[in-house]
């Protein structure tokens, strides 16, 4: 028999569970069975790769401590690589023995998380432990807690040895009805590369620097854009200029996202600029799509001002002049 155990903690001297853990291995042991262990702190380079250890496994002990709240990182990354790389099929014929021990609060939560989780992934949960204690010494002076801890260990024995039955768990019909998770069938060696990768700083730092010059030459790229939008739209006031005898004025366009046009007539002189004026007979908001309705001849200036979708502020006849001065055509 094969029993696997995986320690989420940190491996902090005086930790309760490890103390409940060295117990348990030692009961199991006397009774012939071999026990792997595995300190995920110790190995979280490499977590993504630990569901392979799970094939030759007959059960498991997930043990976590709760310092502050829930399960801890680790073993919630040993539990998403069982979801995501983990063999279903194996797991399902797999027993495990949850062991939750906290020094604030949360013990009997994160016992539920792990056997929730291990229903989830298909397993088969037994009996486990779960408890607060505040120093691990209150363990090992406690005779009857001693007990508690060797009883369970041999509990787990005898259910994996009888293979004893248990009622399905909605769980696990929930999981079969919706999950839409793919199963990612990796080889060991795919498994331990993809967590180098992971675990490679430098191999993130240069995906990073990689994604920040794409970042770059796109926004070079939208920058080129703005810049052939910014002349088209010059071009187009130009092209369409009627020019309006003795008139003068002055106009402040805003298009959302984009810098201030100024448009400045005095007869037949027409002179737009991306600036601000302070002096504008008329200021205008609007937002570029609007612009471009103008621009193709589906909306006038003074039009866009009535139904809303441009703001003004100033002189009103010499809005309607603007329509006059710029005649867009469809």
């Amino acid at each position: 028999m094969n029993i696997n155990i995986y320690y989420g903690g940190r491996g902090l001297i005086g930790d309760p569970t490890l103390y409940v853990i060295d117990k348990m291995q030692e009961v199991l042991e006397e009774l012939h069975v071999k026990v792997n262990r595995y300190h995920l702190h110790e190995s979280k380079n490499s977590i993504v790769t630990l569901p392979q250890t799970l094939k030759e496994a007959d059960g498991v002990i997930l043990a976590s401590t709760v310092e502050w709240y829930g399960i801890g990182g680790y073993m919630q990354q040993f539990l998403d690589a069982c979801w995501l790389y983990g063999d279903k099929e194996a797991i399902s014929g797999i027993y495990m023995c949850p062991v939750v021990m906290s020094t604030t609060y949360g013990e009997r939560e994160g016992k539920l998380t792990l056997t929730t989780a291990w229903e989830i992934l298909g397993g088969r949960p037994c009996s486990g432990i779960c408890g607060y204690i505040a120093d691990a010494t209150a363990l090992e002076m406690n005779e009857a807690y001693n007990n508690i801890i060797e009883k369970k260990a041999e509990n787990m024995y005898r259910t994996i040895k009888q293979k004893v039955a248990s009622f399905p768990a909605s769980n696990q019909a929930v999981k079969q009805s919706i999950s839409t998770t793919q199963n990612i069938d990796l080889t060991p060696q795919e498994s331990q590369q993809l967590s180098e990768y992971v675990s490679d700083d430098s191999y993130v730092q240069r995906q990073k620097e990689d994604l920040q010059e794409l970042a770059d030459l796109f926004k070079g790229m939208l920058s080129e854009s703005a810049e052939e939008a910014k002349e088209r739209y010059v071009a187009a006031l130009h092209k369409v200029f009627r020019p309006i005898a003795g008139f003068q004025g002055k106009y402040l366009l805003k298009i959302e996202g984009k810098p201030a046009l100024s448009i400045v007539v005095n007869g037949e002189n027409l002179q737009c600029a991306y600036e601000n004026i302070q002096d504008a007979n008329v200021e205008m908001v609007m937002e570029q799509k609007v612009f471009e309705d103008i621009l193709a001849g589906r909306m006038t200036f003074q039009r866009g001002f009535m139904s809303g979708v441009m703001k003004m502020k100033g002189d009103f006849a010499a809005l309607r002049n603007l329509d006059q001065l710029f005649v867009f055509e469809g």
